[in-house]
């Protein structure tokens, strides 16, 4: 189906759902009931992961969605995850975790790009399968990625590629043939390797830093800390507007700063680090100079204060009437039979600090996941709601300033040349790979004598050898590129190269032109000769035949060839009086010659009888096609001064890799 056919997914949203593999014949709701209880536990088992995570914006949440169109009933939801790609990734790990816990589930997950999960297996997929063929043929299923294949010769299992399969059709393919249906290992492993180190990545993802925020912020997140992700989100996407709020504070006054650890993800970390602020005179926050030890501190207080003042500025004031608790809703005791089932509380005692606050999380992550809808309150009316029920002591606030523990290093911040060039070709590993090994197979192996040379002089031979190499390879790299037959998708750039070195032969080079052009004394240039004269012979056909001349001139080949050739010369003499031809780099011919003879390449002409000098026609040498492109993709490549530019990604896409420039000049 056509891309701009498809339901179309807003921007930083992804969208997940889980489907029944067999549905055994069962009625719809004996469906509904099995995949509400599935949902429950699938919750209940990723509970202890999911309340100690904060969330850029949305949360992860599973809904029973009966049903519709060609869609079957499946549990499902969605998640915007702003600027945080790792909360995408999180999702797909918990999808991944679901389906290896219940077996009869299977998963597709897309977002704006569709089916993102093949773009980090795109090095690996087959030609067949594009943006236009994979609706419905990717799943999660059984903890590996699953793709409906297409019938081949030795399989007849699968949906031709110009075929859109529903997605009953493709679940009863799934649970039907699973292990042909198991994207290969290495598709599988670019997955697994995109999710590596979860679940320990969502504490190496948090970092804890020391701010100066007023008391009504360190209570609010010493209870609720996942309220630093709106707070954030306020402060970092203000509009003026916004800010005519942050003149006088009057929910979180400045007067009542304390120190406090807070706990970020990165992302929020970097947002709120990296803007440039200057808070209203009027508002009361005076910051210390930049020399400061504490001036961080005090400066990110500063931004989170006004992301809450922001927030609740948006609001109305709380209703003096507290919501329900959430014991009234009927799913919240089978979901909380289901928590102390997997040991959420961990063997903690009932009543006892530990017990309460996990209960207390619970709770949260109940209103947020499990029933949403229980709770309608936005971000500034739950914070201002906690200030109303849960007020703060700012004496005890401050007396724990003095027992925080020490902040996380932000040096993740800054990243060296090195580093980007780690990450680089990380992301790039499968060409960076290919070029080296390319690189590497084209070494020839040392002689015995040579081991006995000195060092020096083995290393040296070791540079010219790989110098003369990736010269060659640069060009014949492009030449094979140029010569290969692509189809009406376009151009397929050769990853690999060539595991053998290019051998050239000088002397078999010089006799293959010679028989192609002719003798040396014959002119270069009537290599093109017959075909410049079959086409113009065709065109002065034409030419009379369409103006109905009875006369027709006999003109021989002979005659023709003259002709042209007295053409050509015209055209060379008149190049020699521009520098067109110093541009480019010539072979010649006659350095072999003698050096006394009278007949010189550089033509500076013949004494005459009469003492003159009669000017010879200088000798035409022809181009050395290898050189100049090097040449030219080399002084290219200067000119980058080692960034990115056209010379270097044409070079990676052809999967050549240069060494760097060591010419310091």
């Amino acid at each position: 189906m056509d891309a701009l056919q498809r339901k179309g997914i807003r921007e930083d949203l992804v969208q997940y759902k889980l489907f029944l593999v067999q549905t055994d014949g069962s009625s719809s709701q004996q469906t509904e009931e099995r995949l509400k209880q599935l949902a429950e536990e699938i919750l209940a088992k990723v509970a202890q992961l999911l309340v100690q995570y904060i969330w850029q914006d949305q949360p992860f949440n599973l809904r029973y969605l009966p049903e519709k169109g060609d869609v079957p009933a499946h549990v499902g939801g969605s998640t915007h995850y702003g600027d945080n790609i790792e909360d995408e990734w999180f999702i797909v790990y918990l999808l991944q975790q679901a389906t290896e816990l219940f077996p009869e589930l299977a998963a597709r997950v897309e977002d704006s790009d569709g089916d993102f999960l093949l773009i980090e297996a795109a090095d690996y997929l087959p030609k067949w399968l594009n943006p236009d063929t994979s609706e419905n043929r990717v799943f999660i299923y059984r903890g590996e990625l699953h793709i409906l294949p297409c019938p081949s010769k030795s399989s007849s299992v699968g949906f031709s590629r110009d075929a859109v399969p529903s997605l009953a059709q493709a679940l009863t393919l799934l649970s039907a043939h699973p292990e042909a249906c198991q994207a290969s290992p290495k598709i599988r492993s670019a997955l697994k390797k995109r999710l590596q180190g979860y679940p320990e990545k969502i504490k190496s993802n948090l970092h804890r830093a020391r701010c100066f925020t007023p008391a009504g912020v360190a209570s609010v997140l010493a209870r609720r800390p996942d309220l630093v992700a709106p707070a954030v989100s306020a402060f970092y996407l203000r509009d003026p507007v916004d800010l005519h709020a942050c003149r006088d504070f009057k929910t979180f006054p400045p007067d009542t700063r304390v120190l406090t650890l807070v706990t970020f993800t990165r992302c929020l970390y970097a947002q709120l680090q990296q803007q440039q602020f200057t808070p209203d005179r009027r508002s009361g926050f005076d910051l210390p100079p930049r020399s400061h030890p504490a001036h961080k501190a005090h400066e990110l207080g500063m931004k989170l204060a006004h992301g809450f003042e922001i927030l609740c500025s948006k609001c109305r004031l709380p209703s003096s009437e507290p919501d329900a608790p959430v014991s009234c809703n009927p799913q919240w005791k089978s979901f909380l039979d289901s928590l102390k089932k997997n040991g959420y509380f961990r063997g903690q005692l009932e009543g006892s600090a530990f017990y309460k606050e996990l209960f207390r999380s619970a709770e949260i992550f109940f209103k947020q996941s499990v029933a949403p809808k229980s709770s309608s309150l936005s971000a500034g009316e739950e914070v201002l709601q906690l200030l109303h029920s849960h007020p703060f002591n700012l004496q005890e606030l401050k007396k724990l300033e003095s027992q925080l523990p020490q902040e996380d290093s932000d040096s993740w911040l800054d990243i060296t040349a090195q580093d980007l060039e780690q990450l680089l070709q990380e992301r790039s590993g499968r060409i960076a790979d290919v070029g080296s090994e390319s690189f590497s197979s084209a070494k020839q192996k040392p002689r015995a004598e040579d081991a006995a040379e000195n060092g020096k002089e083995a290393a040296e031979d070791t540079k010219t050898e790989e110098a003369s190499y990736s010269l060659v390879a640069v060009s014949q790299g492009m030449k094979d590129f140029l010569n290969a037959m692509s189809s009406h998708e376009g151009a397929e750039l050769p990853w690999a190269c060539p595991t053998q070195p290019f051998n050239f032969d000088p002397d078999s080079m010089a006799n293959a032109l010679d028989r192609l052009l002719g003798h040396k004394e014959e002119e270069l240039d009537s290599d093109d000769l017959d075909d410049d004269y079959d086409d113009e012979e065709e065109e002065v056909v034409v030419d009379e035949t369409d103006e109905g001349s009875s006369d027709h001139v006999d003109m021989t080949g002979t005659e023709t060839l003259d002709s042209l050739k007295r053409y050509m010369d015209q055209m060379d003499q008149e190049l020699k009086s521009t520098n067109v031809g110093q541009s480019f780099s010539q072979t010649n011919y006659n350095a072999g010659m003698d050096n006394g003879s009278s007949h010189s390449s550089t033509g500076h002409g013949l004494a005459t009888e009469d003492g003159g000098v009669e000017e010879t026609e200088e000798e035409i040498q022809p181009l050395d096609i290898d050189v100049n492109l090097v040449a030219n993709l080399l002084e290219s490549l200067s000119s980058q001064a080692g960034l990115a530019g056209p010379a270097s990604n044409l070079l990676q896409s052809l999967g050549i890799r240069l060494p760097p420039n060591s010419d310091p000049s």
